[in-house]
């Protein structure tokens, strides 16, 4: 089986880690992301992880119930360096060597995010965590995925979600009529204010003309289908 993608970076939300508890990280939502993940290392993709960090804290959150928003967001940037330890320690354990770089210098936990190191790491077939955001407040996780993808040249953006498998005209889980894109263009998203990921990063993404595929990460196995050329989920491209 050969990938249709050779360099990808994987966007993992907070809450895919919570699992249906809501809260916190699952060790068996990990452990299967974990098994993915190595599933695609066995296939020689070169794969960089960006992690969120809905599961434990949001800036925006915060910032709505009165604290600094720069404080707020750094407190979530800290929350993605938890869950990225807690992915790189699940990785290891089935035999996945990963390196964990943050944007915030860390040094007894995690190398600090260097472009040129990171693309060496994937070269020698190390999957790569990126943690800590892009280093500064106002800036989503989903603004870090394309940006990394930007800079270590990724030809895919996978965009795994835990309670939809695509990008549909409303929330399918309110609106039974809600209808289900199997492709768009970044301007769509853009005009229709549709909730794929928030504007500076829909945006860098266009600009970059990088791929963006939204899908179910709650079966099994989607993350390999996605990178071997099936056509689940909804596809998002510049034109």
């Amino acid at each position: 089986m050969q990938p249709k993608y050779n360099r990808i970076v994987l966007k993992l939300s907070g809450e895919a880690l919570a699992g249906d508890q809501g809260f916190g990280i699952h060790p068996g939502i990990v452990n299967s992301i974990s098994n993915q993940i190595k599933e695609l290392v066995e296939l020689n993709v070169e794969v960089a992880v960006v992690v969120g960090a809905g599961n434990i804290w949001r800036g925006k959150t915060g910032a709505e119930l009165g604290m600094d928003r720069a404080n707020a967001d750094y407190m979530g940037m800290l929350a993605t360096v938890m869950n990225s330890l807690a992915l790189q320690d699940s990785l290891e354990s089935v035999g996945v060597e990963t390196r964990v770089q943050t944007s915030i210098e860390m040094r007894q936990v995690a190398e600090p995010y260097i472009r040129r190191r990171a693309m060496r790491h994937l070269e020698k077939g190390r999957v790569v965590i990126f943690a800590a955001g892009t280093g500064n407040p106002y800036f989503s996780t989903d603004t870090t995925a394309a940006l990394r993808a930007a800079e270590i040249e990724a030809e895919v953006i996978l965009m795994a979600k835990n309670n939809v498998d695509g990008v549909y005209s409303a929330d399918p889980n309110v609106d039974p009529d809600a209808k289900k894109f199997e492709t768009l263009s970044y301007l769509d998203v853009l005009k229709d204010g549709l909730q794929v990921m928030d504007s500076t990063a829909t945006s860098l993404c266009m600009d970059n003309d990088i791929p963006l595929i939204v899908f179910s990460l709650m079966e099994e196995g989607n993350i390999k289908r996605v990178v071997t050329g099936d056509e689940i989920g909804t596809l998002v491209r510049g034109k």
